[in-house]
């Protein structure tokens, strides 16, 4: 009897009850043949893509059975989505996929196309891209696709960062209740041998029987299978977030983790398709020119990028950001060989899409062609799909395959659905169940009976179940140092290896190419620069040091950024290197996002601090978790330069006098340096440079615009704040690590010590240099990053006077100057403390910026009062 709710028994029930009903075949048919007449499917693939829905159908209701008892911690389940499984056998297993929650089904089938357990696939006969015609409008210059290029299906060679495979133990079987309960059933005769027989990675134990329909053997599939339920219980032995997550992801199937359900990968995607053409590029014309050891791309060189997202996340911001700029890419020339794939199942949770809107929505996107199918017909799914993978494929241009599905069982355990819909709803959905759409066509074509299917069904089932105890005594992360060691890995000494190998280049192999880059003259040659000139020639020595680097950002390359920070690099390094984009901030990072995941060392500007809040969740949700949910199997290094601070004169408002670190500051593993001084701006720059390079690092460059022109400090024209640059050889000396201060001593500097940073630095040396007329000695620490602060400097050089200032431009709420308080009172500081920050307060125009923001005057005021006490 049909309730108003599909519950996992009552799904299993259906499904088993519809297969009983399923009619005998009238005749057998080769499994070797086309499962019908035209279709590009066999039989024997059919069969693949059925075990693979099976698996994930029992990983679902695997999933329900261990949180019935607390065991599992992720119920989201693929039921109703395991049309994909046609999606990932279209396509091949070197194509980086960053997949939504909802992938089960091809996960599996990518984990058997790369162990070569799944028949001859349709992407494998995809038309080559040799000689394959333009697109109608495509230039005919380095933006247009390369031809010459051969078809490939190489292995990619990033390692699996973790063994597949665990400690078997007994199995007992279960069936989940309607209530969500477990209870024991008894098992089928032998459903499947001893475990300990076979290879415990493969998750199950040898079997016999005709490979064809007989007994469940021990596959890729199983694997796969192992490696979710691992998510699931949070074991520490998932391969690539060990236990951290529950994604779908693992570096030897090329399937990059995402953590999001609304989008948020989708401008990670562009910037990965992008990249790759770049990466081919490249590679093409230095195989042309003859040049040594081309960059290459991690993945091969005819791949395409494939993204998946539900139907709600089409409305997402950033899921507008990523088709838009893919199709203002496609406009422009340049190609970008992304598969979109929008599994609509009607519904967000509980709200619906409105009927046609995500088609219509789809086909408007101008420079993505469109291509669409039917869940509940595998066949047609295959072919829309191959056909779309294709086509990408071959013209390196984006499209979307809108595919239909349906949501079975809620769309997580504690979804009650009879909340939000009809009973007659749900029943519409279960009869549109993919799994049994599959069943029926195996059936119909004379491959299987419904009995042969039932019973596959059971044996998979039982070899899931069997492999959901295993998991269940696997170790979990037990503490902090566990948890946070991937997220954020720091090696100085590597970083500071890396700055002394590229300035022994720089002065060395590489000092006749700097020489002709910088026209002759070098910048330290040209006499002491300001702070955005310091920039500019240590960007350049970036892009000269590093082949991967690139510049980019709204306004960087023909203009030269709006301050001029990037002026002369596009004409120095081309527009291949240096380049302008679109005015999307999420896009912005989405191309470094994707860029990093390629290999590149994308530095991106984001034109104004407060634009940067747009888009903080690229940094927040996508590029800090990138290390921490794949154990480093996977990074994305980036330097984002972000023009911010206040205290521009002349001209205002708080859109560019935005005085807000905190939403940086919060983000776990980031890199913030603030160069405040000319002659730190290089060395910090190359430090970031390196750990990105090193480590994989996510760092944030913020440049106070205020300190950009400036060239005196004390008084017009003494030319205090301008700096010399460090010739290369004087590069390692000056290394700055992450995480070190600068002290200035100003007077006896034993008085009291102010701690600050940005624009604070020069109002504190102003003050400092008036406390010293009244005979007050200071000690001015430039704290120069926020993330990590500092705390050792801060320490040590708050008890070497025991008076402490902290001068914190940004806010009073949320402002730095609260997290180094607190890093004085873990440390035991006894001493006298007092701070003076920015005002609660959006800066407001003109002089009234004035009343918001820390003044010279505060300061000297502020130091008064600490030796007053």
């Amino acid at each position: 009897m049909l309730i108003d709710v599909t519950t996992p028994q009552h799904l299993d029930d259906r499904f088993r009850e519809s297969l009983g009903a399923l009619p005998e075949p009238e005749r057998r048919r080769d499994p070797a043949q086309p499962v019908r007449d035209g279709a590009a499917l066999t039989g024997h693939q059919l069969l693949a893509l059925f075990d693979a829905q099976v698996t994930s159908r029992q990983l679902d209701l695997a999933g329900r059975w261990l949180r019935s008892f607390g065991e599992g911690f992720y119920t989201i389940g693929s039921a109703g989505h395991e049309a994909n499984a046609a999606v990932a056998a279209a396509l091949r297993p070197t194509d980086p996929a960053l997949l939504h929650y909802r992938s089960g089904a091809f996960y599996c089938i990518r984990a058997a196309r790369a162990a070569g357990e799944f028949p001859a696939a349709g992407g494998d006969e995809a038309l080559p891209t040799s000689g394959a015609p333009e697109p109608a409008g495509a230039p005919d210059d380095a933006t247009s696709p390369v031809s010459g290029d051969e078809p490939s299906d190489e292995r990619a060679t990033r390692p699996d960062p973790s063994p597949v495979g665990g400690a078997p133990t007994g199995a007992a079987a279960y069936q989940v209740g309607a209530d969500g309960t477990a209870e024991a059933v008894p098992a089928p005769a032998d459903p499947v041998a001893d475990p300990t027989d076979a290879d415990p990675a493969a998750g199950g134990g040898a079997t016999s029987g005709d490979p064809a329909f007989g007994a469940v053997q021990p596959d890729a599939y199983a694997v796969a299978a192992r490696d979710v339920l691992r998510g699931m219980v949070a074991s520490t032995r998932e391969p690539l977030a060990g236990g951290r997550h529950k994604v779908f992801g693992r570096a030897d199937l090329a399937v990059v983790p995402t953590t999001s359900t609304i989008a948020s990968h989708l401008p990670r995607a562009v910037g990965l398709g992008l990249a790759l053409e770049r990466l081919r590029r490249v590679e093409t014309a230095g195989r042309r020119e003859g040049a040594d050891a081309p960059p290459r791309s991690p993945w091969p060189r005819d791949a395409i990028v494939v993204c998946s997202f539900g139907d709600a996340s089409v409305n997402h911001a950033s899921a507008t950001a990523a088709l838009n700029t893919a199709g203002w890419y496609d406009h422009t020339g340049l190609r970008i060989p992304v598969l979109f794939v929008c599994e609509d199942n009607g519904l967000g949770i509980s709200v619906r899409s409105p009927q046609g809107w995500v088609e219509r929505t789809l086909r408007a996107r101008p420079g993505l062609r469109w291509f669409a199918a039917d869940g509940a017909d595998p066949v047609e799914t295959y072919r829309v799909a191959a056909e779309a993978a294709a086509w990408v494929r071959r013209h390196r241009r984006p499209a979307v395959l809108h595919l239909r599905t349906v949501r079975l069982l809620g769309h997580a355990g504690a979804d009650a659905e009879s909340a939000y819909r009809s009973a007659a709803e749900i029943a519409a959905d279960e009869a549109r169940d993919p799994l049994l759409a599959t069943a029926r066509l195996l059936v119909e074509a004379g491959l299987a009976t419904g009995g042969e299917l039932l019973s596959r069904y059971d044996e998979r089932g039982w070899q899931i179940r069997r492999i959901a105890e295993e998991v269940l005594d696997e170790p979990k992360l037990a503490t902090a140092a566990e948890v946070v060691a991937p997220l954020a890995p720091r090696r100085p000494a590597r970083v500071a290896a890396a700055v002394a190998e590229v300035a022994a280049r720089a002065g060395g192999s590489a000092a006749g190419a700097r020489v002709e880059a910088f026209g002759g003259k070098p910048p330290e040659l040209a006499g002491p620069l300001t702070l955005a000139q310091s920039i500019n020639a240590a960007l350049a020595d970036g892009l000269l040091a590093h082949p991967h680097m690139a510049v980019f950002g709204e306004d960087v390359a023909a203009k030269g950024g709006v301050y001029g920070v990037t002026k002369g690099l596009r004409e120095k390094f081309g527009p291949a290197r240096v380049f302008d984009t679109l005015l999307d901030e999420t896009s912005v990072l989405g191309l470094g996002l994707g860029a990093g995941l390629a290999g590149l060392l994308p530095v991106p500007e984001i034109q104004y601090l407060a634009y940067l809040h747009n888009a903080e969740d690229q940094l927040r949700g996508e590029a800090a978790t990138m290390q921490f949910f794949s154990q480093g199997a996977f990074r994305n290094p980036m330097v984002v330069r972000v023009p911010g601070l206040a205290y521009q004169e002349g001209f205002g408002g708080h859109f560019h006098n935005d005085n807000s670190v905190a939403v940086l500051r919060d983000v776990p593993g980031l890199v913030i340096a603030v160069p405040a001084r000319p002659d730190d701006a290089a060395p910090l720059l190359r430090t970031c440079l390196a750990a990105a390079a090193v480590d994989g690092s996510v760092c944030v460059v913020l440049e106070p615009i205020a300190l950009y022109h400036t060239r005196d400090l004390y008084e017009p024209g003494d030319g205090e704040w301008l700096g010399q640059y460090a010739e290369p050889g004087g590069w390692a000396a000056g290394h700055v690590p992450i995480g070190r201060a600068r002290v200035y001593g100003v007077g006896s500097a034993q008085d009291v010590t102010i701690l600050t940073f940005g624009n604070g630095v020069r109002m504190s040396l102003r003050a400092a240099a008036v406390l010293a007329d009244e005979g007050i000695g200071t000690r001015v620490v430039d704290l120069r990053w926020l993330a990590p602060l500092p705390v050792a400097d801060i320490i040590r050089e708050a008890s070497a006077t025991g008076r402490v200032l902290v001068v914190d431009e940004t806010r009073r709420s949320g402002g730095v100057g609260e997290g180094i308080i607190a890093a004085l009172v873990d440390a035991g500081y006894v001493g006298a403390a007092r701070r003076v920050a920015g005002v609660d307060s959006f800066v407001p125009l003109g002089p009234a910026a004035r009343q918001v923001l820390v003044s010279e005057e505060a300061i000297t005021q502020g130091a008064r009062t600490l030796l007053a006490r």
